[in-house]
């Protein structure tokens, strides 16, 4: 049963969300939704989160189908870790700048210049730059996993440059980086900030590593969107200045509510210019219509599925709290 199109292009919105859920039960599916999203989807996914955890969490369940309210990247790592689970994305072209910023025909290129090096890459990369790498970090362990590598060793860092400066810094290690960047957080204005902390002198700065080194100077807390979460919830401060993707005030509202977040701003002071554009293209709408047709689906060829799924066991097998969740590298389909 499909839900017709009303006049104007739209869903009946009530209509539109009974389906959502009678398919959601029909397909044995578990919807994912990353703090970035749209708090419609948030409201009414399983598990909202950052990306990883949102794939450990899919992987752990018996759900049979995947539907990854997030951007292709997020949807990748769900394949690589549930190869058995059909994974649909609301919209295939929901990508990412630092995927985008890193070609896997370049980063090979890349690669080959430093053999000597150990890669450490972000997780917002592309399967196949997943595959060329020998760990796989977010940022929440990065700085921990370096930290576990012998003081010669030389290691190259795709494809954030700003997280990379921000570990090399944290940790005293000299790297190499890839020159990409997330176009959100290199958004944010610090002129604006600048602004915008002395008329909240009580408010502190929250903010991604993946902003800039000048955002990241002003800023109290510097961490992943789980880590920001957490700090927001258990400082004392009643009003806080956010430095990452705006979709995030929405889990902090509802996680503190007798609190008061504003985004940090863009060049022109309004904070709008901050949110994701590929994030921003799943909707309510498509979200339906992906999980009523299972497409578009996410494909992972099976000899770049174990390839990449190599350095995210690394990864895992350097966090303590990942550990249980390192996965045989073998082929998860039938031949």
């Amino acid at each position: 049963m499909s839900i017709p199109l009303m006049a104007n292009n739209s869903l009946p919105k009530v209509e539109l969300l009974s389906e959502i859920e009678r398919l959601r039960k029909e397909k044995n599916a578990i919807i994912l939704a990353h703090y970035y999203q749209d708090p419609e989807i948030q409201d009414l996914a399983d598990f909202v989160g950052d990306s990883l955890d949102l794939s450990r969490k899919a992987a752990a369940t018996d759900a049979d189908v995947i539907v990854f309210c997030g951007v292709r990247f997020m949807a990748e790592v769900a394949k690589i870790l549930s190869p058995e689970k059909t994974v649909v994305l609301p919209d295939m072209e929901a990508g990412c700048s630092l995927e985008d910023s890193c070609p896997p025909e370049e980063f090979a290129k890349f690669r080959a210049k430093y053999p000597d090096h150990l890669c450490l890459t972000y997780i917002n990369c592309s399967a196949a730059v997943k595959a060329m790498s020998d760990i796989i970090v977010t940022s929440s362990n990065a700085e921990y996993i370096i930290n576990q590598l012998p003081k010669n060793q030389k290691i190259v860092m795709a494809p954030d440059r700003h997280l990379g400066a921000y570990l090399a810094k944290k940790t005293g290690r000299e790297m190499i980086f890839w020159p990409g960047s997330c176009i959100v957080h290199e958004r944010f204005s610090e002129k604006e900030l600048i602004k915008l902390k002395a008329q909240h002198p009580d408010a502190p700065v929250t903010a991604h590593p993946e902003c800039p080194e000048y955002i990241l100077r002003h800023a109290d807390h510097v961490g992943s969107t789980s880590s920001i979460l957490k700090f927001v919830y258990e400082n004392p401060a009643e009003k806080f200045l956010v430095a990452t993707e705006p979709g995030i005030l929405h889990q902090m509202q509802k996680s503190a509510p007798h609190k008061t977040f504003i985004g940090a701003p863009g060049a022109d002071g309004n904070c709008n210019c901050n949110q994701c554009p590929y994030m921003a293209l799943n909707t309510i709408e498509k979200l339906y219509h992906c999980l009523n047709k299972l497409a578009p689906q996410i494909e992972v060829d099976e000899v770049t599925r174990i390839k990449a799924l190599a350095p995210l066991n690394k990864m895992f097998e350097m966090s303590p709290t990942m550990a249980s969740n390192r996965l045989p590298e073998k082929s998860g389909r039938a031949s």
